[in-house]
């Protein structure tokens, strides 16, 4: 392999791709440690250290876990810390996350060899839950501040964690309260010691209100002593829980000091289903939708079907003009097609969007919405697969397939609308496996795909949340919104919510009552307010947990939300408005195209194979990062903002700008068989001095409180089943 270019200074030494350094003669930047890009988690199973694995994971963070409960576990010590790698001294962790400030015992060996580890490599370590006494800078909670539940409650980030590790956030966390009978979190907001050992210092970064007194408690906040630094988080939570998923970015960042393997970002996308097609409307006396194969004795509807105007068209360009994300509309020329037949050759709604086409992006949706699956027998509720002589599944033909995608993508092209033929996503998924009835994909699919040019195929992630192949093509999940097709006032929509959702004993349907998977509601809503009190702001709660969870997958509903009362954007709206509330400028929504949000879930999972298989090698000596992985593989990496990829000489900015760091999907430059980067040396990590005597480590109090609504995770309410 080649030698990596690096620039000289006082504080990195020149690293060569797999070529060892020379133990004797070594120079004084010989005895610049290597850190490896690894963080260690010590894990006691409960909630707050998975939560933190989860976002190691979601990030493509890689970790090594220690499992507290596992009997043959590898035992703390020097060995298992660190060692020496071609004369170097090797820090094989950069972060070490805690269960609690000491999860061992006092005078633990364990204990003792993590604080020797810490303090000889600069490395920090994150307390995910504990309690607040002095042992880590803190005044007891219960003589001045504040024990029990935080639900309902906004903390604050304060002037140096908006400086520092979470300046990211506007500024406001809070805290769920999705059903006041179940506490679904807890904590110890405490005053820091206004007297600290000699040498330490606490700063709080999250903090709360404490009545009836001036000052403030904190909940997450920086205790140096002894020279080393400990994150002190002092409430519990869950993985899915909004207040984690808004401060555990801040929490790996402060752990790796800015410099990790992984990357974290916000993604919204919302798709808009069965363009120029006219949605059929919701029965509110038949509790079904007549032209459905699920609605018997309703099997012409009696009210005109919902399709979008020309004034729906242009609020449509305004909203994607002013909110800054682009709808991605996958439409249904067959639709237009019809519409002209009944309208003397002229469809309105088609010549607007097509002249507007450039404030949007397209997807085929197949010219007619046609079932691509199984031959359906409707004669029976549910439908059913029909079969041949010998009890096979009878499929939609190959030539009925592909002539539903191209006769779309020929109608597009006759219109003048412009397109890219690769993403397609077929009427309901169809073709694709939907259980019970066609729990395989119909053969004849892979083969259109491949005739048609697809690679990207939308999918539902109610039936499949993880990406897969597809014939040629990678599926990409979309997420269902609870703004039904059928659905274009605010009115069909409560009543069909309250029909699906409602137990028996109210009018409803009941067919939650006996799920495991979904909860009921409490109550009808009322047909006039609970749209806007109930329906909407639940779908912002479950969509934005997907944004703050570095989630790529669309969102998707369906033209008839944007026609009418258009009753869609509310939930639009309150989702990016309640985000701006959250976040800093710095960290804008990332809006992808469908197959921009494929590519990303393809390159995560290429990522984990080769974290998984070992086949990753990644470290910091001074100011020098060095990243290798296997051929074809793109490497995630978040680095401090002035970052450069060094490139035989030449240097360029690292990455994009995110989040307050620089981060992105890094590959060798040409000519090199590693990824060579360069930190700012002002932002370099490095072992901090030893201040003050030698630190006597007390095990915190055993059994802190975990609420149910913590270890089990309060439903946001119905077709909440895993926070999707």
């Amino acid at each position: 392999m080649g030698q990596l270019a690096r620039l000289a200074s006082a504080c990195a030494a020149a690293a060569l791709l797999a070529m060892a350094l020379p133990a004797a003669g070594a120079s004084a930047a010989d005895d610049i440690p290597r850190v490896d890009l690894r963080v260690l988690v010590v894990d006691d199973g409960e909630p707050a250290t998975t939560a933190i694995r989860a976002e190691l994971t979601g990030a493509g963070t890689p970790f090594t876990t220690v499992s507290l409960a596992d009997s043959g576990r590898a035992r703390i010590d020097e060995a298992f810390l660190s060692d020496t790698v071609d004369g170097r001294p090797r820090a094989k962790y950069q972060g070490v996350v805690l269960p609690n400030d000491n999860p061992f015992g006092t005078d633990s060996k364990e204990m003792a060899a993590l604080t020797a580890y810490e303090k000889r490599f600069g490395i920090r370590q994150v307390d995910a839950y504990t309690y607040a006494r002095p042992a880590v800078g803190l005044n007891l909670a219960q003589d001045s501040g504040y024990i029990g539940p935080l639900d309902g409650r906004t903390a604050q980030v304060t002037a140096a964690g908006a400086a520092g590790p979470f300046k990211y956030l506007s500024g406001n966390v809070p805290f769920e309260d999705n059903n006041p009978s179940v506490n679904e979190s807890y904590g110890y907001a405490a005053v820091p010691l206004a007297k600290q050992q000699d040498g330490a210092t606490f700063t709080s970064y999250l903090d709360t209100a404490i009545a009836g007194s001036s000052a403030r408690g904190s909940l997450i906040g920086q205790y140096t002593h002894d020279g080393r630094s400990e994150l002190v988080v002092t409430f519990v939570y869950n993985e899915y829980q909004s207040q984690q998923r808004l401060v555990s970015r801040g929490v790996v960042e402060w752990l790796t000091q800015g410099i990790h393997l992984g990357a974290s970002h916000n993604y919204f996308s919302i798709h808009v289903d069965d363009l120029f097609a006219a949605d059929d409307r919701w029965d509110s006396d038949l509790n079904c939708t007549p032209g459905d194969v699920d609605c018997p004795g309703g099997t012409e509807p009696d009210t005109a079907p919902i399709r979008m105007t020309t004034d729906d068209a242009e609020h449509a360009k305004e909203w994607s003009r002013q909110s800054g994300v682009k709808i991605d509309f996958a439409y249904n020329g067959g639709g237009s097609i019809e519409y002209r037949a009944e309208h003397g050759g002229k469809d309105p709604l088609a010549d607007k969007f097509v002249a507007d086409q450039g404030s949007y992006r397209w997807i085929n949706h197949t010219l007619t919405h046609a079932w691509l699956g199984c031959v359906q027998d409707l004669s029976v509720v549910p439908w059913k697969c029909q079969t041949d002589a010998a009890g096979k599944p009878k499929w939609t033909s190959r030539a009925e397939i592909t002539s539903q995608i191209q006769d779309n993508l020929d109608w597009a092209k006759k219109e003048g609308l412009t397109l890219d033929p690769d993403e397609l996503v077929t009427g309901e998924h169809s073709g694709l496996s939907t259980t019970p009835q066609q729990p395989a994909d119909n053969p004849e699919l892979a083969p259109a795909l491949a005739s048609a040019g697809v690679t990207w195929l939308g999918s539902d992630t109610s039936r499949e949340k993880g990406q897969r192949q597809a014939g040629p093509a990678l599926t990409v999940p979309r997420y269902p919104m609870n703004v039904f097709y059928n659905a274009g006032k605010a009115a069909e929509e409560v009543d069909e919510y309250n029909w699906i959702y409602g137990k028996k004993a109210d009018g409803g349907s009941g067919t939650c009552e006996n799920s495991t998977n979904t909860t009921c509601l409490p109550a009808p809503l009322d047909i006039k307010t609970g749209y806007t009190s109930y329906i909407v702001p639940l779908e912002t709660r479950i969509a934005l947990g997907h944004v703050l969870g570095n989630d790529p997958r669309p969102h998707f509903m369906h033209q008839s939300n944007l026609s009418e009362e258009r009753i869609g954007y509310q939930v639009l709206d309150k989702i990016l408005g309640d985000y701006k509330a959250l976040f800093a400028d710095n960290t804008p929504l990332i809006n992808p195209r469908m197959r921009d949000a494929g590519a990303e879930l393809r390159e995560r999972a290429d990522w984990q194979r080769a974290v998984t298989a070992g086949q990753v090698t990644a470290y910091r000596i001074g100011s020098a990062v060095t990243v290798q992985a296997p051929a074809g593989v793109k490497a995630p990496v978040t680095a401090p903002d002035g970052t450069v990829q060094n490139s035989g000489g030449s240097q360029a900015p690292f990455g994009a700008a995110y989040a307050g760091a620089r981060s992105g999907w890094a590959v060798p430059a040409a000519g090199q068989s590693g990824i060579a980067l360069d930190i700012p040396a002002a932002l370099t990590p490095h072992p901090a001095a030893h201040a003050g005597p030698a630190a006597h480590v007390q095990r915190p109090a055993a059994g802190l409180p975990v609420p149910a609504g913590v270890r089990h995770p309060v439903s946001y309410g119905p077709g909440d089943a895993n926070r999707r």
